[in-house]
C-alpha cells in the first residue's frame, strides 16, 4: 500500500466521522506563561500566550532564535509544563497533570517529528517505528497502526531490517514520521522537521506532512524557513514570548464542540509490560556487547569466588567432622601423665593404667556406653612372601563400637577371644595391599606372621585415612602378654552416652583412678583425659571462622562487581540520555524508565551469577581433584544463595542509576548531545 492510498482511506474514514460531528478545539491556551529558574536567576520565556487550534489545522509557528517558539511547542507537546495559565487538550485541562498522566497522553494522542530524527541506533527501523506500542496500556491492534504498513506507506518497506545509520537523512525522517503515526495521533508536533535535510528530502517530508493533514490529522510545526509555511493553513509568528501575528491562509469551520480525551496511568506491572521491559533490556545489552560482557565478568568472578570459597569451607568442615566421626563420638581418651606436685623432692609421681581399671570404671562410673583398653607398638608383618612395617594396636572387643571401626569384611574379635589371648588379627587396607599386592584382595582366613608369630586374619578394617589404614588390630590380652610383655595399658577409650555431661564423667574417672591407685586426691595431674568432643567443637569453630573469612573475601569480590555494575550503569545513563528523552516523548513514564534500567542491571547480574555458579562449581571440583587433602562440598544452599545474592546486587546497585535515568526531564534529555 503506498502513501496516497493509505491517506485516501484515512481521509474517507475521517470525512465519515466529520459528517456526524463538528470539528473541535484540540488546543486551547489562556494566558500561558513559562519562566525558567536558573539558580538565583529567573528567565521568563513566554509572557501570556492565548491560542486556539482546531482539529485538522496545519499550523506553522515561526520566530527567531530565542523567541520562545520551541518552548511553546514543548508545552503543547506535553514535554514541559507551563509556569502559569491554562492549557486544554481536546477540552481537558492538562496544565496540572502529573508526569505519568502527561506520559500517557503523549503515548495515546500525540506524535513527534524531531529535527535530529531521534532514532535509536541499536534498533532496526521496524523496531524504532514500533517503539510507542511498548509503553501502551493495551496491545489492541485497533488502537495502533501496523509498523510494517506505516513503513510501506513512507516508501521504506524494503529497509525494515536496516539500522538508522544505514539509510539517508531523508529516509530517517520518514521513519520518524512513521513512528509518530503508530499510535494514531490526534496531533503531530514537528520541530524543524527539515532542518537537517537537503532541498529534495525537505520537499518530500513537507509533502508527507501536508498529505497527513489533508487526511485529517492536526499538524503543529515549528520552523524558521519561510518557504515551508506556504504549505500551512495557518501561520503564527512569535517574538519575545508573545504572539506577534496569527494569519490563516485557509478558513476553517470553528465550533466549540469538544471530544473527551481520557487518560490513565501506565500499568507498569502487567505481564505484557514486564515482558516488554525484558525485551528492551536484552536489546540494550546486546547492542552494547563489550560493556555487557565486562559487566557480567565482574559479577561472574564474584559469584564464582563465593561458590568456590563456600565449597572449600564447607568441605573442610565436613572433612573434620568425618575425621572425628572415624575416631568416635562422645569419646574420652584416658592416659597416665607424670606429676611433680606430689613430693618435696621433686620426684615425679606416675600412674600406670592396669587392665583391671577397664572393668572397674565400667562398674563404678555411670553414664558410660563402652570402655576399651589399648596398647600399641611397631611390628613387622609377613605373608605371601611380602613383608611390611606397620603399627600394631591391641584393644578390647568394644573398640569397634567406640571407634566406629566395624570391619568392611569379616568380623571383629569377641571378648571371649580377647580373654583367651587368641591369635586373630584385623588388617588395615594399606597392610592388605602391601602383603597381598591388592587392597581389594579378600584375606579372610589367611595366616600371617606378626613378629614371627602366626595370626589368622578374621577381618579387614574400614578405610579411613592414611594412618588408620596402615595398622593391624589384635585382642588386648594377646598384645599385652604374647607380643609386648607388659601388664599395663597405654590408654583407655571411654565412650559416654548421649546427653551425659562429659566434663562430669571426666572428673569422676579421675577421682576413681586416684582412689583405686591409692594416690592423693590432689594429684589430678597424673591422670590425663582428652575430651574429643571439646576438640571437635574447637575445630568446627575454627572451620566456621575459616569459612566466614573465605565467604567475606568472596562477598567483597561480589560487592566490588556490584559497584562496577553501578558505575557502568551510570555511564550507560549518561550515554543514553537522548534515548531516555525520546522514550519519554513517545509515552514512557518515570516508572517505565526506572524498571527498564533496573531490569538491565538485574539481567546482567543474574547472567553473571549463572555463569559464575558454573565456573565456581568447576573450580571447586578441580581443587578437590588436584588436592587429596582439600575436599570441597557444593551445597544447593550455596548455589541458591549465590544466585539470589547476585540478583540482589543487580537490584541494589541498579536502583541509583535507574532512578537518575527516570528523573531526567524529557526536554533536557532530548537536547543532550
Amino acid at each position: 500500500m503506498n502513501l496516497l492510498l493509505f491517506l485516501k482511506q484515512k481521509q474517507k474514514r475521517r470525512k465519515k466521522k466529520n459528517n456526524l460531528r463538528i470539528k473541535m478545539k484540540v488546543i486551547e491556551l489562556k494566558n500561558l506563561k513559562k519562566t525558567y529558574h536558573l539558580e538565583k536567576l529567573d528567565v521568563p520565556v513566554l509572557h501570556g500566550i492565548n491560542l486556539e487550534i482546531m482539529q485538522g489545522e496545519f499550523v506553522a509557528i515561526m520566530g527567531h532564535s530565542g523567541s520562545g517558539k520551541s518552548t511553546l511547542l514543548n508545552i503543547l507537546g506535553l514535554l514541559d509544563k507551563p509556569s502559569e495559565g491554562s492549557y486544554k487538550l481536546a477540552g481537558i485541562e492538562v496544565s496540572k497533570y502529573s508526569d505519568d498522566e502527561l506520559a500517557s497522553l503523549r503515548n495515546h494522542f500525540l506524535g513527534f517529528v524531531f529535527q535530529q530524527f531521534n532514532l535509536l541506533p541499536k534498533l532496526t527501523i521496524l523496531e524504532n517505528v514500533a517503539l510507542p506500542v511498548i509503553y501502551a496500556n493495551s496491545k489492541d491492534e485497533n488502537l495502533y497502526e501496523d509498523p510494517e504498513k506505516l513503513l510501506n506507506m513512507v516508501g521504506l518497506s524494503t529497509r525494515i531490517k536496516h539500522h538508522p545509520n544505514e539509510i539517508s537523512g531523508g529516509q530517517q525522517q520518514r521513519v520518524a514520521i512513521a513512528r509518530a503515526l503508530t499510535n494514531k495521533p490526534l496531533i503531530i508536533f514537528a520541530d524543524e522537521p527539515t532542518g537537517n535535510l537537503d532541498t529534495k528530502s525537505s520537499n518530500e517530508i513537507i509533502k508527507i506532512l501536508k498529505d497527513l493533514n489533508d487526511a485529517g490529522i492536526t499538524i503543529v510545526m515549528v520552523t524558521h524557513e519561510v518557504e515551508l509555511t506556504a504549505h500551512a493553513k495557518r501561520i503564527i509568528k512569535i517574538q519575545d514570548g508573545l504572539i506577534l501575528s496569527d494569519e490563516k491562509t485557509v478558513e476553517e469551520i470553528n465550533t466549540n464542540t469538544n471530544k473527551n480525551v481520557k487518560t490513565s496511568g501506565h500499568k507498569n506491572f502487567s505481564l505484557l509490560r514486564i515482558k516488554d521491559y525484558f525485551v528492551e533490556a536484552f536489546r540494550s545489552l546486546i547492542g552494547n556487547k563489550m560493556r555487557s560482557i565486562l559487566s557480567i565478568l565482574g559479577v561472574m568472578i564474584g559469584v564464582a569466588s563465593l561458590i568456590a570459597m563456600l565449597a572449600i569451607g564447607t568441605g573442610a568442615k565436613k572433612y573434620i567432622e568425618k575425621q572425628f566421626s572415624d575416631i568416635g563420638v562422645n569419646l574420652l581418651i584416658v592416659y597416665p601423665e607424670a606429676s611433680h606436685k606430689g613430693t618435696s623432692s621433686d620426684k615425679s609421681m606416675h600412674m600406670k593404667l592396669r587392665i583391671e581399671d577397664i572393668d572397674d570404671i565400667k562398674e563404678n562410673i555411670s553414664g558410660l556406653q563402652a570402655v576399651s583398653g589399648d596398647v600399641t607398638g611397631s611390628v613387622q608383618v609377613v605373608a605371601n612372601g611380602h613383608n611390611c612395617g606397620t603399627t600394631m594396636e591391641g584393644s578390647s572387643a568394644s573398640y569397634a563400637e567406640i571407634r566406629n571401626s566395624y570391619p568392611s569384611s569379616g568380623r571383629f574379635f569377641t571378648e571371649d577371644e580377647n580373654k583367651k589371648r587368641e591369635k586373630v588379627v584385623l588388617l588395615g587396607k594399606t597392610v592388605v595391599k602391601e602383603i597381598f599386592g591388592n587392597e581389594d584382595f579378600n584375606p579372610i582366613g589367611e595366616y600371617i606372621k606378626i613378629n614371627r608369630i602366626d595370626f589368622q586374619v578374621i577381618g579387614v578394617l574400614p578405610s579411613k585415612n592414611k594412618e588408620e589404614d596402615n595398622k593391624v588390630i589384635i585382642p588386648l590380652n594377646t598384645a599385652m602378654y604374647r607380643m609386648i610383655g607388659t601388664k599395663s595399658i597405654h590408654w583407655m577409650y571411654v565412650q559416654v552416652k548421649d546427653g551425659i555431661n562429659m566434663k562430669d564423667v571426666s572428673d569422676a574417672i579421675t577421682k576413681r583412678l586416684l582412689f583405686t591407685h591409692r594416690m592423693p586426691a590432689s594429684e589430678k595431674d597424673v591422670v590425663g583425659i582428652t575430651n574429643m568432643a571439646e576438640i571437635q567443637e574447637k575445630y568446627v569453630a575454627s572451620t566456621r571462622i575459616f569459612s566466614l573469612l573465605l565467604g567475606s573475601i568472596a562477598f567483597i569480590s561480589l560487592l566490588v562487581g556490584g559497584i562496577g555494575i553501578m558505575n557502568i550503569m551510570f555511564v550507560s545513563v549518561s550515554e543514553r540520555t537522548k534515548e531516555i528523552g525520546l522514550r519519554k516523548a513517545i509515552g514512557a513514564n518515570n516508572k517505565d524508565i526506572l524498571f527498564q534500567f533496573i531490569i538491565e542491571s538485574i539481567v546482567i547480574c543474574c547472567t553473571g551469577g549463572i555463569i559464575g555458579i558454573l565456573f565456581g562449581t568447576g573450580a571447586a571440583i578441580l581443587v578437590s581433584k588436584v588436592s587429596s587433602m582439600l575436599n570441597t562440598y557444593i551445597s544447593i544452599f550455596s548455589i541458591v544463595l549465590a544466585f539470589c545474592f547476585s540478583c540482589l546486587i543487580g537490584l541494589f546497585f541498579g536502583i541509583l542509576p535507574a532512578r537518575k535515568a527516570s528523573l531526567l526531564n524529557p526536554i533536557d534529555a532530548l537536547r543532550r548531545d
